[in-house]
C-alpha cells in the first residue's frame, strides 16, 4: 500500500504548449506586408546565418559544395525539404501584369495651420510684445484650431497685461478661417456668425440659448422669443452650416498609405492571386556558417551549439514566411469562392459569412482565420479592400433566407435620410418599416446598428 502526505498530490492533466516554431508562425502570419518586411530586415540584422539570396545562386540556396554524404552526416540534420517546401502551384515573384501602369499622383504640400496665421499676421502692423503674445496664442492652438491654454495664464507667463493679451487674441479671431482661436465651440460659432451679415438670430441663439440649441429644445427657443417654425428653421439652418473645427482643414495628418498584402485580378474566366511581398528578399542559410558547423573539430562545442540555434531560428523564419504566404492564398480563394458575386460585380451586395465559415473550408482554425485577415489588404480592380470587409453575419427575412446585415444597415440609413425630421422615427417605428420591407429586424438591433452608423436617437434628429 503506498500512503501519500499532505504534500504528495498526484495529478494528471493536459496542458497545451506551443513550439518556438509555432510561436514565429503565428507572430509571421498576422503581419501586414509593410511590418513583414521589417521583421526581415531586423531578421537579417540579428541572425547571422541568415542572409539574402545571391543573384548568381539560381535562385537556389546554396549547399556550400557540400555532397549528399555530408549534408546527412551526425553534425548536420538539416533537410532542405523542410526548410523551403517545394509547391508547383504558388510563383511568389510573378507578377500579373508587368506591363501594367503605375500611376504617381504628385500634390503640393499644403500649409500648416500654424504657417497660414503666421503669413496673415505680416499684413498687420504688430509691435515686438503683440509678435509674442500672438507666437504664444498661435503654438497653443489644437488641431481643432482651439486656443488650449487659458489666456490669463498666457499673460501671467509673459508678465504681460491681460488686456492686451485679450487684444491681440480678438486680432487673430479675425483671421482666417472664420472661428480660430476660439476657446470653446460656443466662441467659434460666434466668431463666425459675427462675420455673416443678417445674423442677429443665430448670434441670439448662441449667446443666450445655447445649451437648448444643442439639445435641440427649439420649442423652449421659439416660447421665449415669439417666433415661428419658419424664423427657428432659418435659425437652425444658419448655424448648422458652420464649422465646428475651423482649424481642421489646414491641419492635415501625415498621409495613410495602404499596402495591399494581396491582389486579385481575373484573367482567362479564373481569378488569379498574387501576394504583394516582391519588396521582401529571397532568404537562404550561408553557406559558410554551414560549413563552419560541419566542420566541427575546428570549433568548439559552445560555438557549435550557438551556431545550430540560429540555424534553426533562420530555418523556422523561411517556413513561417512561406506559409504565410499560402495560408493567405487559401484563404483568399475561400472568400472569393463565398463571395464570389461581389468579385464578378462590387456593385452585388455581400452574402453572410463569418470567420467559421472559412476555417472550415480551409480546414484551419477560426483564431488563424482571424489573424489572416486582420489589417491586411486585398486589391481588386474596383478598389481596394481589407479583408475583414467580406465578413458580416446575417439574418433571415421572412422568407426564411440569409441576408447580410449590410443590406440592412443601408435599407435602415435610407430609411433615416428620407424620414420627416420634424417627426423622426423611433427604433421601435424603424423595426416595423423594416419588418415591412421583409427585414425581422428587432428595436435593440435597430438601436445597435443605428449606432454602429453613428446615427442618433429620434429626439436629436429632430428639426422644427
Amino acid at each position: 500500500m503506498i500512503h501519500l502526505n499532505q504534500s504528495q498530490v498526484q495529478k494528471l492533466s493536459q496542458e497545451l504548449r506551443l513550439t518556438p516554431q509555432q510561436i514565429l508562425q503565428s507572430t509571421i502570419l498576422q503581419l501586414t506586408t509593410l511590418a513583414l518586411e521589417a521583421r526581415v530586415n531586423q531578421e537579417l540584422e540579428q541572425n547571422p546565418v541568415l542572409e539574402e539570396l545571391s543573384p548568381d545562386s539560381g535562385g537556389e540556396i546554396e549547399d556550400g559544395g557540400l555532397n549528399n554524404e555530408q549534408e546527412t552526416s551526425d553534425d548536420d540534420d538539416l533537410n532542405w525539404e523542410d526548410i523551403l517546401p517545394q509547391n508547383d502551384d504558388y510563383e511568389p515573384k510573378e507578377e500579373i501584369d508587368p506591363d501594367r501602369k503605375k500611376i504617381q499622383f504628385i500634390q503640393p504640400a499644403p500649409k500648416g495651420l500654424v504657417e497660414h496665421i503666421f503669413d496673415q499676421l505680416k499684413l498687420h502692423n504688430l509691435d515686438s510684445q503683440e509678435e509674442q503674445i500672438a507666437a504664444e496664442i498661435i503654438w497653443n492652438l489644437d488641431e481643432r484650431g482651439y486656443l488650449s491654454l487659458p489666456i490669463e495664464n498666457i499673460a501671467y507667463g509673459l508678465g504681460l497685461p491681460q488686456n492686451k493679451t485679450i487684444k491681440v487674441l480678438k486680432k487673430i479671431q479675425e483671421l482666417d478661417p472664420p472661428g480660430l482661436a476660439a476657446r470653446d465651440l460656443r466662441e467659434c460659432l460666434l466668431i463666425q456668425l459675427n462675420q455673416i451679415p443678417n445674423s442677429g438670430d443665430a448670434i441670439l441663439v448662441i449667446r443666450d440659448y445655447f445649451e437648448d440649441f444643442a439639445n435641440h429644445r427649439f420649442q423652449n427657443i421659439m416660447k421665449s422669443n415669439g417666433w415661428d417654425k419658419e424664423r427657428m428653421q432659418a435659425v437652425q439652418d444658419m448655424i448648422t452650416k458652420l464649422n465646428p473645427k475651423p482649424g481642421a482643414a489646414l491641419n492635415t495628418p501625415d498621409p495613410h498609405y495602404i499596402v495591399p498584402d494581396l491582389i486579385v485580378e481575373k484573367v482567362g474566366g479564373e481569378y488569379i492571386v498574387e501576394v504583394n511581398d516582391s519588396r521582401l528578399p529571397e532568404l537562404q542559410i550561408s553557406s559558410a556558417y554551414l560549413q563552419m558547423i560541419r566542420n566541427g573539430s575546428k570549433i568548439d562545442s559552445e560555438t557549435k551549439n550557438y551556431l545550430k540555434r540560429k540555424i534553426d531560428t533562420a530555418k523556422w523564419f523561411i517556413q513561417a514566411i512561406q506559409q504565410r504566404r499560402l495560408t493567405m492564398i487559401r484563404v483568399i480563394k475561400a472568400i472569393i469562392a463565398r463571395q464570389s458575386d461581389f468579385f464578378e460585380d462590387s456593385s452585388k451586395p455581400l452574402k453572410p459569412m463569418i470567420l467559421k465559415d472559412i476555417a472550415e473550408d480551409v480546414n484551419m482554425d477560426i483564431s488563424t482565420i482571424s489573424r489572416v485577415t486582420n489589417g491586411k489588404y486585398v486589391q481588386l480592380r474596383s478598389g481596394i479592400y481589407e479583408l475583414k470587409y467580406f465578413f458580416n453575419e446575417g439574418i433571415k427575412d421572412e422568407d426564411g433566407e440569409e441576408i447580410s446585415t449590410r443590406i440592412i444597415k443601408e435599407k435602415l440609413k435610407e430609411i433615416i435620410d428620407a424620414e420627416d425630421k420634424q417627426k423622426p422615427y423611433s427604433d421601435d417605428q424603424l423595426s416595423n418599416l423594416l419588418k415591412k420591407e421583409g427585414y425581422l429586424v428587432a428595436r435593440r438591433t435597430v438601436a445597435k446598428y443605428r449606432e454602429q452608423l453613428k446615427l442618433p436617437v429620434a429626439r436629436l434628429r429632430r428639426t422644427v
